[in-house]
């Protein structure tokens, strides 16, 4: 494996580089979209019992010890119970733009290195080509196969290379992707379910100033 990396080049280190990067990237986005995803439906049960006992100190209190955005939502929503609706769907819908960069946080960076590794391969690949095709030019009328060697290693082993990178990272990217909608998707239930909990006057909750 090291034997390939050596004779690929410069691309090929980029690649290294490449891939070094995007695996970071998937692993601190992979453990934090883990703490960020919480059961909703418990969670959010668990917090109208105590809003219901017009303890709204302890339900702050929950949201504020559990990690993620639906909890962060829930925590803005509560601070502004005693609000009229419209206040706390705006006081929610600042709190979901604020955790939404949080999640998608350098997911970009990780679809780039998706795209670019396999047209850095493509790019070895044609410097390679183009170092054997100056040695033919070189060497005609005696060419020796082992001038071509170098120049179709880098060629070859670019090309296996950024599609072997290429291709776990896209698979990761789609993972967290996937990851990132579904806790996109609880959030969006957890604010029509927050506000329209609080909406009713027989919950409405009471928030010391």
């Amino acid at each position: 494996m090291m034997e390939l990396v050596f004779r690929g080049g410069v691309i090929m280190w980029v690649i290294v580089g490449a891939a070094f990067i995007g695996g970071v990237i998937f692993l601190e986005r992979l453990f934090h979209l883990h703490r960020a995803q919480i059961n909703a439906d418990d969670f959010l049960e668990g917090i109208y019992n105590v809003l219901r006992r017009r303890n709204v100190v302890e339900a702050v209190s929950i949201c504020e010890e559990t990690p993620g955005p639906v909890a962060h939502i829930m925590r803005a929503a509560i601070l502004h119970g005693d609000m009229d609706r419209d206040q706390i769907r705006h006081a929610i819908e600042e709190a979901g733009l604020r955790e939404v960069p949080r999640l998608e946080r350098n997911l970009a960076l990780l679809a780039t290195m998706t795209q670019l590794t396999p047209i850095l391969g493509l790019l070895g690949t044609l410097l390679g080509m183009t170092e054997t095709l100056l040695m033919i030019q070189q060497s005609a009328p005696l060419i020796h196969a082992g001038d071509l060697a170098g120049g179709l290693w880098q060629a070859f082993s670019t090309s296996i290379a950024g599609l072997a990178v290429a291709i776990p990272l896209y698979a990761g990217y789609n993972f967290l992707l996937h990851r990132l909608e579904t806790i996109l998707l609880d959030m969006e239930r957890a604010s029509v379910d927050i506000l329209n909990f609080l909406s009713k006057p027989a919950v409405k909750v009471e928030v010391d100033s």
